[in-house]
C-alpha cells in the first residue's frame, strides 16, 4: 500500500485531504509542522509528501530540499494559498515534484498524486535493476576457489575503488572482460558507462575511428560528426581488450589521453577532453613486444601501473566442476531443459582436457552438450570429438577403433539433432563442411 504524509497547520484542510486520499486506498499520516513531519518520516516511509508552503516552524520550499536530501525516493507536492512564480521555481529546484495553489487546484491533487506515485514506482524499479545489474557484474560472477583465482580477485578488489589504470594479463578466454566489468562496478565510476572494444577486431583506421570518432567531412562518407568510444566512456571506464594488437601510431594517441586527458578526433583541430579510466587486457607478453619493437615502452609503463594475472583453466582444475555446474544451470534455464547432473565419465573428460580456450571453451562445450543431451545428465556422448579419449593404453589399434566408433555415434547424434542439416552439424561438431562429408562417406552415413 502506498503511503502519503500530509504536512499542513490547517487542521480542517489536513483532515479533509487525509479523508479523500485514504478513500483512494492509500495509507495516510498527518503532521502540523516541519518538526513533526520530519519525525514522522523516520518511522513512516512515505512515498509522497503533501506539504504546505507556510508552516509555523519553517518553509515548505526549504522542507522539500531537506526531505529530498534524506529520502531521495520520496516525492514532494507543495501546496500554497498564495502561489508565486519565484517560489514555484525554487520548489522545483529543491526537488519538489510539483507546486500547486490550494482551493482552485484541489481537483488536481488526486491525479497529481497518482503521477507522483508512478514516478516513485519507476524510480524504485530502476534502483532495483541497478542493484541487480551491480550483482550481475560484480566479483561474485568470478567462480572458483583455487588459490590462483582467489589471488587475482583479491588484487582486483584492491585496485577497483581507485582510478589507477589496470592491465589484465592471461590467455584468451580466461575471463578478462568479466574482471574488467567487476572492477568498473566496484569503482566510484560505476554510475558511468562501461565501454569495451577489442583492438584485434578492427583494422588500424577503423580502430582509430571507433576509439576517437570523427568530424563531418573528415573522409568520404563522414556526413556527420561521430563520437568515439572514449567520449562514450566519459566519467566511466573503457576496456581495451587485446591492447597488444594496437598499431604503434594509435599507441601514441592513447598515451596522450593517459597523460593529458585529451585527444584529437579524425579531421578535428581542437582537442576533446575526457575523464576516463582505462582497463587494458592482453594475452601477449608486452615486455617482449617492447623488445621486439611492437609496443611502446612508455605506454607499457603507463598501462601496467597495476597488473592482475588471470590463470589459465588448466592451472585451476579444482574450478572446472563448479564452472561446469554454473554453466549447466545457466543453459538449462535458457534451453528449458531440467538437467543438473554431470555423469562421472563426462566430468572426468572435462578434468583431463587441456582447455586451450579456457573458460570460454568450457562454456561453449556445456551449452553444446546440453543441446545434444536427451537423458537426465550430461554424458560423454555429447562431448566434441577432441574430448573423447580412448580408454586403456595397451592396444593402439583397439583404441583407434573405439575412438572411431565414438566419433561415428557422435556424428549420428548431431545429425539427428539438426534433422540432417549438414551445415549446422558441421558447426556444432567444430569441423569444416568438407571434413564432415568425408567422415559421412567413411562411416557409411551418407544418404
Amino acid at each position: 500500500m502506498n503511503k502519503i504524509l500530509i504536512i499542513d497547520d490547517e487542521e480542517k484542510l489536513r483532515t479533509l485531504l487525509a479523508r479523500i486520499i485514504s478513500l483512494e486506498g492509500f495509507e495516510v499520516e498527518q503532521a502540523g509542522d516541519c518538526k513533526t513531519g520530519l519525525k514522522k518520516l523516520e518511522h513512516f516511509a512515505a512515498d509522497v509528501v503533501l506539504c504546505d508552503v507556510k508552516l509555523p516552524d519553517g518553509n515548505g520550499v526549504d522542507m522539500a530540499q531537506t526531505i529530498k536530501n534524506k529520502y531521495p525516493l520520496t516525492e514532494i507536492i507543495l501546496l500554497t494559498a498564495y502561489g508565486n512564480i519565484p517560489d514555484g521555481v525554487q520548489a522545483i529546484k529543491n526537488g519538489a515534484f510539483d507546486y500547486i495553489t490550494k482551493g482552485d487546484d484541489n481537483n488536481k491533487i488526486l491525479p497529481l498524486l497518482h503521477r507522483a506515485l508512478e514516478k516513485v514506482t519507476l524510480t524504485k524499479r530502476v534502483k532495483q535493476l541497478e542493484k541487480q545489474l551491480g550483482h550481475q557484474y560484480s566479483f561474485d560472477r568470478v567462480i572458483g576457489t583455487s588459490p590462483a583465482i582467489k589471488t587475482a580477485v583479491a588484487l582486483a578488489q584492491k585496485v577497483a575503488p581507485t582510478d589507477t589504470t589496470v592491465l589484465l594479463t592471461g590467455e584468451t578466454g580466461s575471463g578478462k572482460e568479466v574482471f574488467a566489468q567487476a572492477i568498473h562496478q566496484a569503482s566510484l565510476r560505476h554510475a558511468g558507462h562501461f565501454v569495451a572494444i577489442n583492438c584485434a577486431a578492427f583494422s588500424k583506421d577503423l580502430l582509430e575511428n571507433e576509439m576517437f570518432g570523427h568530424r563531418a567531412g573528415a573522409f568520404t562518407g563522414a556526413n556527420k560528426d561521430q563520437k568515439g568510444l572514449f567520449e562514450e566512456a566519459h566519467l566511466g571506464t573503457i576496456f581495451l581488450d587485446e591492447i597488444g594488437e594496437m598499431a604503434l601510431d594509435l599507441q601514441a594517441k592513447l598515451l596522450r589521453i593517459i597523460e593529458t586527458g585529451t585527444f584529437l578526433k579524425i579531421g578535428d583541430t581542437k582537442p576533446t577532453k575526457v575523464d576516463v579510466r582505462i582497463v587494458a587486457a592482453t594475452h601477449r607478453d608486452l615486455l617482449q613486444e617492447v623488445k621486439n619493437g611492437h609496443f611502446r615502452e612508455d605506454l607499457y609503463y603507463r598501462i601496467s601501473v597495476f597488473q592482475v594475472h588471470l590463470p589459465p583453466l588448466r592451472e585451476r582444475k579444482e574450478d572446472i566442476e563448479p564452472l561446469a555446474r554454473h554453466f549447466l544451470a545457466q543453459f538449462s534455464d535458457k534451453t528449458h531443459k531440467k538437467m543438473d547432473r554431470l555423469a562421472p565419465a563426462y566430468l572426468a573428460a572435462l578434468l583431463q582436457h587441456p582447455w586451450r580456450g579456457n573458460i570460454r571453451e568450457l562454456k561453449n562445450i556445456i551449452e553444446r552438450s546440453l543441446i545434444l543431451s536427451d537423458g537426465p545428465e550430461l554424458d560423454p556422448a555429447t562431448l566434441p570429438l577432441d574430448l573423447l579419449s580412448p580408454s586403456g593404453t595397451g592396444d593402439t589399434a583397439a583404441a583407434s577403433m573405439e575412438l572411431a566408433l565414438a566419433e561415428k555415434a557422435h556424428i549420428q547424434k548431431v545429425l539427428a539433432f539438426t534433422n540432417g542439416n549438414k551445415t549446422r552439424s558441421a558447426e556444432l561438431l567444430g569441423i569444416a563442411l568438407t571434413t564432415l562429408y568425408r567422415k559421412l562417406e567413411a562411416y557409411g552415413l551418407e544418404s
